[in-house]
């Protein structure tokens, strides 16, 4: 086997079912036999696509990040600024159809915190994917310096709030928290404190 090439669609499949697996199941315990057993594979087939068990931890992380920046991303769109693409971040991020991959998100992120050597490029790109959108967000003409500071406020409370939402479900308490940074942002107020 470890001549013959790597299909690299069938590689995506199983990534992606993976990835789903690791969201149902958890990180902490990803080994091969039981994602071999729940994709209908045999470990011979994960270590031919993936390689390690390192690796594969890896790209699983890789596309668990590349999907929360996608969703986050394809909220704020062309939101015509940054209150907006806050607002739908927000909305995007809490609903409750994405709990489970956010609680995953968040899992990762402590133990990438803990082993920062072992997770280097998930905690180099984790903010800084979604910090360039919330920065362009705010226009062209806006002070790169305030952009920057703002969109870490931005990410820092959403993060926020959404860890607190996964942690208490209290909906009604975070929902009311959230609608009141949020109307802080759209009366143009900022967070800066220069506004």
């Amino acid at each position: 086997m470890a001549g013959r090439p790597v299909n690299h669609q069938r590689r995506a499949d199983l990534l992606d079912a993976a990835v789903e697996y690791a969201i149902e199941h958890g990180f902490a315990d990803l080994s091969w036999r039981p994602v071999a057993g729940a994709l209908g594979v045999s470990t011979t087939t994960l270590v031919h696509h993936f390689g390690t068990k390192e690796q594969m931890l890896e790209v699983i992380l890789g596309r668990l990040r590349e999907r929360a920046f996608a969703a986050t991303s394809e909220a704020v769109g062309d939101q015509p600024d940054l209150a907006a693409a806050a607002r739908a971040v927000w909305t995007r991020t809490s609903d409750p159809r994405q709990w489970a991959e956010f609680r995953l998100f968040f899992a990762v992120y402590g133990r990438a915190l803990q082993a920062p050597q072992q997770f280097a490029e998930f905690l180099d790109r984790v903010v800084t994917d979604w910090m360039r959108s919330l920065v362009e967000a705010q226009g062209p003409d806006a002070d790169p310096a305030t952009a920057t500071r703002t969109a870490t406020l931005v990410i820092a409370t959403i993060r926020g709030l959404l860890l607190d939402l996964l942690a208490t479900g209290d909906r009604d308490r975070v929902q009311d928290a959230a609608e009141s940074f949020l109307a802080t942002l759209e009366a143009g107020r900022g967070l800066t404190g220069r506004g």
